[in-house]
């Protein structure tokens, strides 16, 4: 391990709901705040109702730059002295997406020496996967199954966001998504539960280290709360209409997680559940949360989400939306400034209580005073960090490993990969070969994109003259002449590399796609070079699982290779050319069709599944069968490993006991491999239909050429566990299956019986 020591969308233009998800006898659970400090008790009975609402608002940073405008323009100097103003006057609790040493001490200076009550500003970012040094999207990294590693790079960043002057990041993004269509599963952990907790919990830690007040942690703040990846059809925004048992089940335990984990802020998601959007959702912040979770910290809206309760035909106008956000437990309003301009009046009317306003400010200042803002208002502002904790060698080093563990191979007919370094021309082809603009992938909002590697850069490094470069296509559009000059380059080479997938812009937040397929001029491009007779090496440059055809689809070797951010091309070249065997494992399903979505491994088993080579009356599709082209799990490397029968060491589990489950996996291939073996359980009668696999475990194994080693993983009856219709979670009794396995879709089963 590497020590490290010391808009939210660019600024886009842009009633307490006590209904339950589902009709449920829940008590009235009483609001969670934290405990009474004195400190923070006087300030607020001193403080007006205007600084109180200021302390539950905030907005984009106009003002910060990466360092000072040279001639800043008349309009902007305005902006800032306007900024500065409100924040003087108790306006502003703090700013997101503005970095820069100088004018956070700025700022600062203001809010601690002309403020109402010197209450210092809190500086957040959008830190998904980095700041000027950038990490594999997180969908990526996950594909690594490394909770070691997402721990390091979670740390990394919050190193680099301080020097930059930050204190929060709205990150980790916690979401289960299952619909590829929907962009944001770039930003998550993929689709599966246990996965996504494990996830959850290391990013949290990263982000904020041992200690909040250590100058080089940040608060996180898992989002999106709650089930956004959800969202209907998968198209941004969307409404998520859930059984609560699926809410509870798949969709809050990341969540639940992040919070055991010590987070201290959240999120409020856009959707609406069940017809309440979340940031009006009193059963969701204030039963669930705070009621059931015992939550302290604050809920801020994602951005203007209070505002468009309005737009959800939730509330009526602007005033209606602020009652309704905060009396459901929304402390803090992002952007719109509507709890800035109605708080005070309404609260004077009685329309919102005093002591809910002031609950929310408590919440505020209690993070606030958890980063130490109020012993050091300055912390995360030194000019010297800011030159010296940026890109730093090891941090650099750590993009390199991070993007290298996040590659999957998903397939190597001919053990064509590794290609050799020497005595082979190889044709690097598509519009990512020498594209530095993409590397650091969607939502990289402070990228330092001059520093980022290209494919072109790390093959180069390796095989030099060797290589010839050409791009073909666009992303998405035909270039005259493009064809022409990628068949003459394959037909020259002796191994043609088409990098090609998805531009940074068809990823992430407001880039839902209907069609997951490889753009057409680049399929195109891909058939004319697969027509030379050529050895085909497909690169996939992506932040979803997609659905590949054609060539694409039949070339001999594919690499998923995601967004890898700065070190892209040298960690890339490094599983390309066998310095590293690839290690990465699929968190989402590749469907066969962009039809097939949502798709995921854990789907519930139908009264019809398609079990025989009868294909009528039975629960699919005409065109395809049931499974993935690549299931959940999936990846191979450069050996070959075998899995022996599972077993288990007893045929009864008590309800209070525990069962070992075990397999021999061998090396049988000739080089070293790293492996993660994944455990799987299916319950084979329930009350409830189950899922026909379910993760609940995995580890990591090293293994030298002819060894093997004994996997051994402990069940109990929490492992076994699922939500019944009462909300609660427990296990049933009766027969379940159980597999140690390379994916979701691999290994012999062995049964046993859990008894009451």
């Amino acid at each position: 391990m590497t020590a490290f020591t010391p808009s939210r969308r660019f600024f886009l233009k842009g009633a307490a709901a006590t209904a339950a998800l589902v009709p449920v006898a829940a008590p009235g659970f009483a609001r969670v705040t934290p405990a009474a400090d004195p400190f923070i008790e006087k300030l607020i009975k001193s403080m007006s109702l205007e600084e109180k609402a200021g302390q539950l608002s905030i907005y984009g940073d106009t003002t910060r730059f990466d360092g000072p405008p040279i001639n800043p323009t008349s309009e902007q100097a305005q902006g800032k002295e306007k900024v500065k103003a409100d924040i003087a006057a108790g306006k502003i609790t703090g700013l997101f997406n503005g970095i820069g040493v100088a004018g956070g001490r700025e700022l600062q200076q203001v809010a601690i020496e002309r403020s109402p009550h010197k209450i210092p500003l809190i500086f957040a970012g959008d830190i998904i996967h980095g700041v000027k040094t950038t990490f594999p999207i997180p969908l990526g990294e996950s594909a690594s199954w490394d909770t070691d590693l997402a721990m390091r790079t979670a740390r990394a960043a919050a190193l680099e966001a301080t020097a930059k002057g930050l204190h929060w990041t709205f990150a980790p993004m916690v979401d289960v998504a299952r619909d590829q269509r929907w962009g944001r599963v770039a930003e998550g952990a993929g689709e599966d539960t246990y996965l996504g907790i494990q996830l959850a919990k290391a990013r949290v830690k990263g982000f904020q280290g041992d200690s909040l007040k250590a100058e080089t942690s940040v608060v996180a703040c898992p989002k999106h709360f709650a089930a956004y990846g959800a969202v209907q059809g998968g198209m941004e925004y969307n409404t998520a209409d859930i059984p609560e048992t699926t809410l509870r089940e798949v969709h809050l335990p990341p969540f639940k997680a992040a919070f055991d984990a010590g987070a201290l802020t959240t999120m409020s998601s856009f959707n609406d559940i069940a017809g309440v959007p979340s940031t009006g959702n009193h059963y969701l912040l204030t039963d669930i949360l705070r009621g059931e979770w015992g939550f302290k910290g604050l809920v801020v809206s994602d951005y203007t989400s209070e505002e468009e309760l309005i737009l959800h035909g939730f509330a009526a106008d602007g005033a209606d939306a602020t009652a309704k956000a905060i009396n459901a437990g929304c402390d803090m309003g992002m952007q719109s400034g509507l709890y800035m301009k109605y708080l005070p009046d309404l609260v004077r009317s009685g329309k919102v209580k005093l002591a809910v306003l002031d609950e929310a400010v408590r919440r505020v200042l209690y993070v606030k005073k958890a980063l130490g803002l109020f012993e050091n208002p300055y912390r995360s502002l030194d000019l010297t960090r800011e030159q010296t904790d940026i890109r730093r060698p090891e941090t650099v080093a750590l993009a390199r490993e991070a993007g290298r563990k996040s590659c999957v191979l998903l397939k190597n007919e001919g053990n064509l990969l590794p290609l050799p370094k020497s005595g082979k021309k190889i044709a690097l082809i598509g519009p990512f070969g020498n594209d530095k603009a993409n590397c650091p992938g969607p939502w990289a909002v402070f990228p330092d994109v001059e520093s980022c590697v290209t494919w072109e850069a790390g093959f180069r490094a390796v095989i030099g003259d060797a290589l010839t470069v050409v791009k073909g296509s666009d992303v998405e559009a035909p270039i005259e002449g493009g064809i022409d000059a990628a068949v003459k380059a394959a037909k020259a080479a002796d191994i043609v590399v088409l990098a090609i997938g998805e531009a940074a812009n068809m990823s992430g937040e407001a880039q839902s796609r209907v069609d997951i397929s490889i753009p057409a001029p680049q399929l195109a491009l891909a058939e004319a070079v697969a027509a030379t007779g050529k050895p085909v090496v497909v690169l996939l440059k992506h932040g979803r699982a997609l659905a590949l055809t054609g060539a694409v689809k039949e070339a001999p070797a594919i690499l998923a290779t995601w967004f890898l951010g700065s070190e892209e091309g040298n960690a890339i070249a490094d599983i390309v050319f066998g310095d590293y065997a690839p290690q990465g494992r699929l968190p989402v399903s590749f469907p066969q069709a962009s039809g097939q979505e949502p798709f995921y491994y854990n789907h519930r088993i139908t009264g019809r599944p398609q079990i025989s080579d009868d294909k009528n009356f039975k629960a699919r599709y005409r065109e395809v069968t049931n499974e993935a082209l690549y299931p959940f799990g999936h990846g191979l490397s450069y050996s070959t490993v075998s899995y022996g029968t599972t077993a288990v060491n007893a045929p009864t589990l008590a309800m209070n006991g525990q069962i070992k489950v075990t397999a021999i996996i061998s090396n049988t291939g000739s080089r070293k491999v790293h492996e993660v073996v994944q455990l799987y359980i299916h319950d084979k009668v329930a009350s409830m239909t189950q899922p026909i696999r379910a993760l609940k475990g995995f580890q990591h194994f090293d293994l030298e050429p002819g060894q093997n080693t004994t996997v051994e993983f402990t069940l109990t009856a929490a492992d076994l566990a699922f939500v019944h219709p009462n909300l609660r979670a427990s296990a049933e009794a009766g027969r379940f299956d159980v597999w140690i396995a390379p994916s979701s879709t691999g290994g012999t089963p062995a049964s046993f019986d859990l008894i009451a």
